[in-house]
């Protein structure tokens, strides 16, 4: 153990803590700014390149950055001197210097951490005036847009692209006064790597990296009388949506936000979880068919935009491992169009779909071509929760106020708890073992948690017992682990027969559309097991028992994993390999 002071305050901690550890141990504050720390999703950002957690150690004539300078035995800090406050203070306006002054219309005003430090700073003029730097917007992607000149060099969003997602879009640019972070080979967005799973836009601390803003798509749309304009929302946003209006982080807020959806102008409000309950059913069936008849295994699930754009970059000699699946929402989107759209008596072109997703690549997949028919989109518009919180704002509607017993209009509202936990990382596979165990032994599943399968922890694995067989089963959080996972798998070092593959760390809780959680992870936690509490509320914990299933089947697509099954929520992969 290394003794030391801070602030004149005893603390002991192990060797090879840094200053800013040792402070914490004793609730002293040190700002940060390009500082953040997800210890057990594998991301760490201890770059030191902002320097705004400078502090004096007793001894030296300079400052120490904070996160980056390992204690020693018996070193005395200080972190509210004078000096170091004065440090911290012209760091921030250095950075304000060569910042567009946009705050009022900056997507990440109020979010962003280099607002909120000079504010605690008071910094009410800046001393310090000279050259801007000026380079191109970057919006031609439809998930994500890149504003170069608010960019402060913190290298968050490459690290997490790089080092935590193995995904090698972002890079540095240029030299001296005319550096900043910007994609590789300095081409747009799409035309790189880019997954568009929106880690970059999660961390970033200022509005360098923000989402594609469709909120004026969407009411355009709403405002259009000749349309009937429906809505469907994730299972993750319900509790997440709460944090925009002040609640707690994992609070439910799934009535709330139906009534605010209603409010907002929507025709019908459904519950996206209907759709993952028919995903289960057909990837439960497809799981089932490739086991018991010498299939290619093993089967990755496939709900995931990011890790789907993944694979076909990076992995494509591995296309024809991953589920045939749509994602949830699309398979929704084909529902909604073909037989929706039938029961309501509205033309199939006047029927416009709306997705609340807390991902930002949920936007990119919407507008793939193999998700679309004759030229018309399944889903003709996605927003982020954080979008969603924005336009209920707009409406002056109190969120608080709310009605929280509302529910989802039918026969797409109703699911099952297997549905709910799709959110969650281990939940996509868990609610396919849960339909999988009765298909392939004929008896009641009993348990319905699979604990193995569960937690934030990035890749786990299991070996479930189903009617005397051994089936292994992984699951995976973040592209860099997914990476690990798969080189295992291509090279016969790891067998399975089963894997959930998630591209955001801890799954769609963690999404790049939701309220940023600024690195803590008791905000992500809080979430899931919101998410597993509503499934446990749940009279129906099986998506194949969903009775709304059930009658869809019936009356539309004909047998489970069928040839009209097949048209409408399956779909296929493009190797599309890049730089």
């Amino acid at each position: 153990m290394i003794h030391l002071t801070v602030n004149n305050r005893p603390v002991s901690v192990p060797d090879g803590t840094t200053i800013l550890d040792a402070a914490k141990k004793l609730g002293i504050n040190i700002p940060t700014l390009c500082y953040l720390n997800l210890h057990d999703i594998n991301y760490v950002n201890e770059t030191a390149s902002c320097r705004v957690c400078m502090v004096e150690v007793e001894g030296f004539k300079r400052l120490f950055p904070a996160c980056a300078t390992p204690v020693t035995q018996n070193m005395r800090v200080h972190t509210d001197t004078a000096k170091t406050i004065q440090a911290r203070r012209h760091i921030i306006e250095l950075l304000l210097s060569d910042h567009p002054n946009s705050c009022l219309t900056c997507a990440k005003s109020m979010n962003c951490e280099l607002q909120k430090l000079a504010n605690d700073l008071g910094i009410r003029k800046l001393h310090y005036n000279g050259e801007m730097s000026s380079h191109p917007v970057d919006s031609d992607s439809l998930s994500i847009l890149k504003d170069p000149n608010k960019c402060i060099l913190c290298q968050r969003c490459k690290t997490i692209c790089n080092e935590v997602q193995t995904v090698g879009a972002l890079a540095t640019i240029g030299r001296g006064f005319n550096t900043y972070v910007g994609s590789v080979f300095d081409r747009p967005m799409h035309e790189t790597t880019c997954t568009f799973c929106g880690q970059c836009v999660a961390v970033c601390p200022t509005g360098a990296l923000t989402e594609m803003n469709n909120i004026g798509q969407v009411w355009n749309l709403i405002n259009d009388k000749t349309k009937t304009v429906v809505v469907q929302t994730a299972p993750a946003v319900r509790v997440a949506l709460g944090e925009e209006f002040g609640l707690e982080p994992g609070a439910v807020v799934t009535g709330k936000m139906v009534n605010a959806l209603r409010r907002i102008g929507f025709a019908k409000v459904f519950d996206t979880n209907f759709a993952a309950d028919v995903t289960i059913v057909e990837e439960a069936s497809e799981f089932v068919h490739r086991f018991k008849n010498g299939g290619k295994l093993p089967m990755l699930t496939s709900c995931c935009p990011g890790w789907v754009n993944f694979f076909e970059n990076q992995f494509p000699d591995l296309l024809d491992i991953p589920s045939s699946c749509k994602s949830p929402h699309e398979m929704f989107g084909a529902i909604t169009k073909h037989y929706l759209a039938a029961k309501m008596g509205v033309k199939k072109e006047d029927m416009i779909l709306v997705s609340v997703m807390p991902c930002v690549a949920k936007k990119f997949e919407a507008a793939r071509p193999e998700l679309a028919e004759r030229g018309t989109r399944d889903v003709d518009a996605v927003i982020t929760t954080r979008e969603l919180a924005i336009m209920i704002k707009e409406m002056g509607i109190n969120f608080d106020a709310l009605d929280e017993n509302d529910d989802f209009d039918n026969p797409l509202g109703e699911s099952s708890g297997a549905g709910t936990i799709f959110g969650v990382t281990g939940g996509v596979i868990e609610a396919a073992l849960r339909t999988a165990y009765e298909w392939m032994t004929g008896e009641e599943l009993e348990k319905m948690e699979f604990e193995d399968l569960r937690g934030l922890k990035g890749i786990k694995k299991a070996q479930i017992d189903i009617g005397g067989e051994k089936v292994r089963i992984g699951v995976v959080s973040g592209l860099g682990n997914a990476r690990r996972l798969l080189e295992k798998i291509r090279s016969g070092e790891e067998q399975f027969h089963a894997v959930e593959i998630m591209a955001c760390p801890g799954g769609c809780i963690a999404g790049g559309g939701q309220p940023y959680h600024h690195g803590k992870l008791d905000i992500l936690e809080k979430r899931a097991d919101a998410l597993y509490s509503e499934d446990e509320k749940k009279v129906i914990r099986q998506s194949h028992k969903n009775l709304s299933v059930q009658k869809i089947y019936e009356e539309f697509l004909g047998d489970i994993y069928g040839e009209s099954a097949h048209f409408y929520l399956h779909t296929h992969y493009k190797a599309n390999p890049r730089y």
